[in-house]
Protein backbone atom coordinates (compact mmCIF):
# COMPACT_ATOMS: atom_id res chain seq x y z
CA UNK A 1 0.00 0.00 0.00
CA UNK A 2 1.63 3.55 -0.75
CA UNK A 3 2.60 5.90 1.61
CA UNK A 4 -0.48 8.32 3.14
CA UNK A 5 -0.41 11.76 2.21
CA UNK A 6 1.08 12.80 5.67
CA UNK A 7 3.90 10.02 5.77
CA UNK A 8 4.75 11.53 2.46
CA UNK A 9 4.54 15.58 3.76
CA UNK A 10 6.73 14.10 7.19
CA UNK A 11 9.50 13.12 4.54
CA UNK A 12 10.00 16.44 3.14
CA UNK A 13 9.67 17.81 6.86
CA UNK A 14 12.21 15.45 8.17
CA UNK A 15 15.13 17.73 8.38
CA UNK A 16 12.86 19.82 10.64
CA UNK A 17 12.44 17.43 13.48
CA UNK A 18 13.04 18.74 16.64
CA UNK A 19 15.95 17.53 19.11
CA UNK A 20 13.09 17.22 21.65
CA UNK A 21 11.85 13.52 20.11
CA UNK A 22 14.60 12.24 20.99
CA UNK A 23 14.82 13.35 24.51
CA UNK A 24 11.50 12.09 25.07
CA UNK A 25 11.59 8.96 23.75
CA UNK A 26 14.53 8.03 26.20
CA UNK A 27 12.72 9.33 29.28
CA UNK A 28 9.25 7.85 28.29
CA UNK A 29 6.90 5.55 26.23
CA UNK A 30 4.80 7.80 23.61
CA UNK A 31 2.27 5.27 24.02
CA UNK A 32 1.95 5.97 27.67
CA UNK A 33 1.47 9.73 27.54
CA UNK A 34 -1.73 11.65 27.83
CA UNK A 35 -3.42 13.37 24.59
CA UNK A 36 -2.57 16.60 25.19
CA UNK A 37 1.15 16.35 25.40
CA UNK A 38 1.12 14.07 22.27
CA UNK A 39 -0.44 16.93 20.38
CA UNK A 40 2.08 19.44 21.89
CA UNK A 41 5.18 17.35 21.74
CA UNK A 42 3.24 17.07 17.83
CA UNK A 43 3.41 20.59 17.61
CA UNK A 44 6.81 21.58 17.84
CA UNK A 45 7.72 19.13 15.54
CA UNK A 46 7.77 15.25 17.32
CA UNK A 47 7.54 13.41 13.97
CA UNK A 48 6.86 10.41 16.74
CA UNK A 49 4.26 12.04 18.27
CA UNK A 50 2.66 12.94 15.73
CA UNK A 51 2.57 9.13 14.21
CA UNK A 52 1.22 7.67 17.96
CA UNK A 53 -1.59 10.25 17.22
CA UNK A 54 -2.60 8.61 13.90
CA UNK A 55 -2.11 5.08 15.76
CA UNK A 56 -4.70 5.79 18.44
CA UNK A 57 -7.28 7.08 15.99
CA UNK A 58 -6.48 5.61 12.28
CA UNK A 59 -9.03 3.31 12.80
CA UNK A 60 -11.98 5.41 14.60
CA UNK A 61 -11.25 7.88 11.49
CA UNK A 62 -11.64 5.03 8.95
CA UNK A 63 -14.71 3.50 10.69
CA UNK A 64 -16.31 6.88 10.48
CA UNK A 65 -15.23 7.30 6.85
CA UNK A 66 -16.46 4.15 5.86
CA UNK A 67 -19.91 4.69 7.45
CA UNK A 68 -20.75 7.91 5.90
CA UNK A 69 -19.00 7.50 2.45
CA UNK A 70 -20.04 3.85 2.28
CA UNK A 71 -16.99 3.31 -0.44
CA UNK A 72 -13.70 1.99 0.17
CA UNK A 73 -12.34 4.20 -2.44
CA UNK A 74 -13.82 7.31 -0.94
CA UNK A 75 -13.19 6.00 2.65
CA UNK A 76 -9.38 5.78 1.58
CA UNK A 77 -9.53 9.43 0.11
CA UNK A 78 -10.98 10.58 3.65
CA UNK A 79 -8.53 9.04 5.73
CA UNK A 80 -5.91 10.10 3.61
CA UNK A 81 -6.79 13.84 3.35
CA UNK A 82 -7.82 14.32 6.68
CA UNK A 83 -4.63 13.23 8.39
CA UNK A 84 -2.83 15.65 5.93
CA UNK A 85 -5.11 18.22 6.99
CA UNK A 86 -4.26 17.55 10.88
CA UNK A 87 -0.71 16.95 10.09
CA UNK A 88 -0.84 20.53 8.31
CA UNK A 89 -3.01 22.66 10.63
CA UNK A 90 -2.07 20.62 13.93
CA UNK A 91 -0.14 24.26 14.57
CA UNK A 92 -3.33 26.35 14.61
CA UNK A 93 -5.04 23.56 17.31
CA UNK A 94 -5.31 25.51 20.67
CA UNK A 95 -7.25 23.22 22.60
CA UNK A 96 -10.63 24.76 23.39
CA UNK A 97 -12.06 21.74 22.41
CA UNK A 98 -10.60 18.23 22.80
CA UNK A 99 -8.27 16.62 19.91
CA UNK A 100 -10.53 13.96 18.98
CA UNK A 101 -13.32 16.22 18.51
CA UNK A 102 -11.47 18.77 16.46
CA UNK A 103 -9.95 15.77 14.48
CA UNK A 104 -13.73 14.31 14.14
CA UNK A 105 -14.52 18.23 12.80
CA UNK A 106 -11.80 17.85 10.37
CA UNK A 107 -13.14 14.10 9.08
CA UNK A 108 -16.59 14.75 8.88
CA UNK A 109 -15.96 18.30 6.44
CA UNK A 110 -13.67 16.10 3.93
CA UNK A 111 -16.62 13.90 3.71
CA UNK A 112 -19.62 16.71 2.91
CA UNK A 113 -16.79 18.19 0.58
CA UNK A 114 -16.84 14.64 -1.09
CA UNK A 115 -20.67 13.91 -0.98
CA UNK A 116 -21.62 17.27 -2.64
CA UNK A 117 -18.89 16.69 -5.24
CA UNK A 118 -20.49 13.20 -5.83
CA UNK A 119 -24.13 14.52 -5.44
CA UNK A 120 -23.03 16.86 -8.21
CA UNK A 121 -22.28 13.44 -10.59
CA UNK A 122 -25.45 11.82 -10.52
CA UNK A 123 -23.03 8.35 -11.91
CA UNK A 124 -21.33 8.33 -8.96
CA UNK A 125 -24.25 8.15 -6.78
CA UNK A 126 -25.13 4.94 -6.70
CA UNK A 127 -23.73 2.92 -3.45
CA UNK A 128 -21.17 0.21 -3.53
CA UNK A 129 -22.01 -3.18 -3.55
CA UNK A 130 -20.20 -5.69 -2.04
CA UNK A 131 -20.70 -9.55 -2.32
CA UNK A 132 -19.42 -10.00 1.33
CA UNK A 133 -16.70 -12.38 0.87
CA UNK A 134 -13.46 -11.49 0.08
CA UNK A 135 -10.33 -13.87 -0.78
CA UNK A 136 -7.89 -14.67 2.06
CA UNK A 137 -4.93 -12.53 1.49
CA UNK A 138 -6.95 -10.39 -1.08
CA UNK A 139 -8.27 -7.08 1.58
CA UNK A 140 -6.30 -4.75 3.08
CA UNK A 141 -6.31 -2.64 5.75
CA UNK A 142 -9.75 -0.61 4.57
CA UNK A 143 -11.49 -3.84 3.45
CA UNK A 144 -10.77 -5.19 6.76
CA UNK A 145 -12.36 -2.99 8.68
CA UNK A 146 -16.21 -3.78 7.44
CA UNK A 147 -17.89 -5.72 9.81
CA UNK A 148 -19.51 -8.63 8.51
CA UNK A 149 -22.36 -11.26 9.85
CA UNK A 150 -22.64 -14.78 9.11
CA UNK A 151 -26.59 -14.78 7.92
CA UNK A 152 -28.04 -17.66 9.89
CA UNK A 153 -30.51 -17.24 8.48
CA UNK A 154 -31.34 -17.15 4.60
CA UNK A 155 -34.56 -15.63 4.20
CA UNK A 156 -34.07 -12.89 6.89
CA UNK A 157 -31.31 -12.13 4.97
CA UNK A 158 -32.66 -11.84 1.71
CA UNK A 159 -34.97 -9.56 3.64
CA UNK A 160 -32.20 -7.78 5.37
CA UNK A 161 -30.12 -7.15 1.92
CA UNK A 162 -33.42 -5.82 0.51
CA UNK A 163 -34.40 -3.32 2.94
CA UNK A 164 -30.56 -1.89 3.10
CA UNK A 165 -30.47 -1.68 -0.56
CA UNK A 166 -33.81 0.39 -0.21
CA UNK A 167 -32.29 2.49 2.62
CA UNK A 168 -29.26 3.11 1.01
CA UNK A 169 -31.10 4.34 -2.65
CA UNK A 170 -33.19 6.28 -0.35
CA UNK A 171 -30.02 7.92 1.39
CA UNK A 172 -29.02 9.51 -1.71
CA UNK A 173 -31.83 11.58 -1.84
CA UNK A 174 -30.85 13.47 1.30
CA UNK A 175 -28.46 16.37 1.44
CA UNK A 176 -24.74 15.53 2.39
CA UNK A 177 -25.42 17.36 5.90
CA UNK A 178 -28.53 15.60 6.30
CA UNK A 179 -26.96 12.32 5.63
CA UNK A 180 -23.90 13.00 7.86
CA UNK A 181 -26.13 13.57 10.85
CA UNK A 182 -28.50 11.19 10.14
CA UNK A 183 -25.06 8.52 9.74
CA UNK A 184 -23.43 9.95 13.05
CA UNK A 185 -26.77 9.73 14.84
CA UNK A 186 -28.35 6.29 13.82
CA UNK A 187 -24.53 4.43 12.99
CA UNK A 188 -22.42 6.31 15.03
CA UNK A 189 -24.61 6.46 17.61
CA UNK A 190 -23.81 9.83 19.06
CA UNK A 191 -25.29 12.25 20.83
CA UNK A 192 -27.06 15.39 19.01
CA UNK A 193 -24.14 17.80 20.95
CA UNK A 194 -21.87 16.03 20.15
CA UNK A 195 -22.45 15.63 16.31
CA UNK A 196 -22.63 19.28 16.54
CA UNK A 197 -19.35 19.61 18.07
CA UNK A 198 -18.04 17.64 15.68
CA UNK A 199 -19.24 19.48 12.50
CA UNK A 200 -19.09 22.85 14.44
CA UNK A 201 -22.74 23.95 14.71
CA UNK A 202 -25.26 24.24 17.06
CA UNK A 203 -27.43 21.03 18.69
CA UNK A 204 -30.63 23.01 17.07
CA UNK A 205 -29.24 23.11 14.06
CA UNK A 206 -28.03 19.14 14.43
CA UNK A 207 -31.62 18.38 15.32
CA UNK A 208 -33.26 20.14 12.46
CA UNK A 209 -30.88 18.38 10.08
CA UNK A 210 -31.79 15.18 11.53
CA UNK A 211 -35.41 15.57 11.55
CA UNK A 212 -35.39 16.49 7.62
CA UNK A 213 -33.84 13.55 6.92
CA UNK A 214 -35.52 11.16 8.55
CA UNK A 215 -39.02 13.24 7.08
CA UNK A 216 -37.40 12.21 4.00
CA UNK A 217 -36.66 8.58 5.17
CA UNK A 218 -39.74 8.05 5.83
CA UNK A 219 -41.22 9.10 2.94
CA UNK A 220 -38.88 7.38 1.15
CA UNK A 221 -39.48 3.88 3.10
CA UNK A 222 -43.56 4.58 3.57
CA UNK A 223 -44.39 0.60 2.69
CA UNK A 224 -41.69 -0.67 4.79
CA UNK A 225 -42.89 0.86 8.08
Amino acid sequence: MPLPSWALAFADDACRTSNSEAALATVTSLANLDERTLVQEAQIGNRAAFEELVRRYDRDVLRLALNLMKRTEDARDVYQEAFLKVYKNLHRFRFECSFYTWLYRIVTNVCLDQLRRRQARPEDQAPEMHAGQYEEGTTDFFERQREHRPALDPEKHLVGQEIRAKLAAAMVRLSPRERIVFEMKHYQGLKLRAIGAALGTSEETVKNSLFRATRKLRSALGELR
